[in-house]
């Protein structure tokens, strides 16, 4: 018999009500408490109820809204979980994305491989919700959707990241930014906003947008107004570095005011030295184009490097990092511009730190993108093109090509034991 004293009950009232959205609304919620309060029994039979009332009752606001909630518990369950189909997975999803407020329960997904099947309208959901949602009792929603786009622009690939530029996210972030910093508030929302445009900033075209919605003038905004926040100094550090990668957009950069603020970041002591580290980065490409393209008499291009130097020296080679490179060429192309010994301290040094403190995942890739190819021609002097003056260079290159040769060993190591 149908009632809501019992799991029981409220299943077979689920299945009898159906098409009655009073009622069903009513029942969903009581269905919910039995999920909040994990004593569900029957997940199956609870989940099928769930997708074909948000089926049946697409544009019924609080049925959506009490069917995503419940979701959120239905696909935690390991149990249920392991029964899955490619099909039952894809109708969640699809029951999601229709639905008012799924993005708590999709980051239960494995982002973007569980999404790869509906991937842009899952893009422009989320741009939707985190332009919309904008007030303070929403916040709680655009959290979420801006946390589950950043999470979708760092695994994209570029066919996906040239996708997400021509829907806009660019855009997006720029004004989600630009609100933010009118309501005079710093939170995980414009964080992320900066870390999502960083992550899409591998592609020119992403930085092209960054440039002309007005990126830069907003970074200086954004530092003045909050210059005690690490991790948003970090973001926003991460995306400049990403414009200095261009030698077509990099010359932007190239201004009194911007090199001034490079040149104080050098000291920085925020986030350990990941601050201080972009800033000599974003200036080291700068400078790899040589004193002619140094078009600002103040600061001084030997003064900005002599300072750069010394913030290099004082970095502990062994600091653990926080960032993730996808290839080393930029930095690979740095340790090669002789004419300007500075550039090759920071590319190099990058090199030792993160072959020292993560040799599993980053001296394959030195060997790869011809890193250690150019350690070798700089330590054995046999190459006009590779040549370096400082000799601590030298001695960062060979921590380089030892951290490379005892992962190669240990690779061999493992080999000979598997065999």
């Amino acid at each position: 018999m149908p009632g809501d004293s019992c799991e029981a009950q409220i299943l077979v009232a689920g299945q009898r009500y159906l098409d009655r959205p009073t009622v069903l609304e009513n029942i969903l919620k009581d269905l919910f408490n039995v999920f909040q309060h994990k004593t569900c029994q029957n997940l199956k039979q609870a989940l099928d109820i769930l997708l074909l009332a948000m089926e049946r009752h697409n544009h019924e606001k609080h049925i959506q809204i009490s069917g995503s909630a419940s979701l959120y518990y239905v696909v935690k369950s390991e149990s249920l979980k392991r029964d899955w189909n490619v099909k039952v997975k894809r109708k969640i999803l699809g029951k999601l994305l229709n639905g008012w407020n799924g993005c708590p329960t999709l980051s239960q997904f494995q982002i973007p491989a569980d999404v790869l099947f509906d991937y842009k309208r899952l893009v422009k959901i989320l741009l939707h919700i985190v332009s919309e949602h904008t007030s303070q009792e929403n916040n709680d929603i655009q959290q979420a959707g801006i946390r589950l786009l950043y999470n979708l622009s760092r695994q994209a690939d570029v066919q996906q990241e040239m996708l997400m530029s021509s829907l806009g996210v660019m855009e997006k972030m720029l004004l989600i930014i630009t609100d933010k910093l009118q309501q005079g508030v710093c939170d995980e929302v414009m964080e992320h906003a900066w870390a999502t445009m960083w992550s899409l900033a591998v592609v020119t075209d992403n930085c092209e947008r960054f440039l002309t919605g007005g990126g830069l003038n907003l970074f200086l905004q954004c530092k003045d107004r909050f210059p005690d926040e690490a991790e948003l100094l970090r973001n926003m550090m991460r995306m400049l570095g990403n414009i200095a990668y261009y030698p077509s957009l990099r010359h932007k950069l190239m201004t009194k005011e911007f090199v001034e603020e490079f040149a104080f970041l050098l000291d920085s002591c925020s986030d350990g030295i990941e601050v201080s580290y972009n800033a000599a980065g974003v200036l080291a490409h700068m400078a790899s184009d040589g004193p002619q393209a140094w078009a600002v008499d103040q600061p001084d291009r030997d003064h900005v490097l002599f300072r750069m130097a010394r913030a290099i020296n004082r970095w502990d080679l062994r600091s653990g990092r926080n960032i993730n490179y996808r290839s080393f060429s930029p930095i690979i192309r740095l340790a090669g511009v002789s004419h300007t010994p500075e550039c090759q301290l920071w590319a190099i040094w990058a090199l030792a730190n993160l072959t020292t403190v993560t040799p599993e995942k980053y001296c394959k890739l030195v060997v790869q993108e011809g890193g250690l190819s150019l350690v070798e021609e700089m330590l054995n002097e046999n190459s006009d093109q590779v040549k370096t003056s400082l000799h601590q260079v030298k001695e960062w290159a060979g921590i380089v090509r030892s951290n490379v040769l005892k992962w190669e060993e240990q690779g061999d190591l493992n080999l000979e034991f598997d065999g």
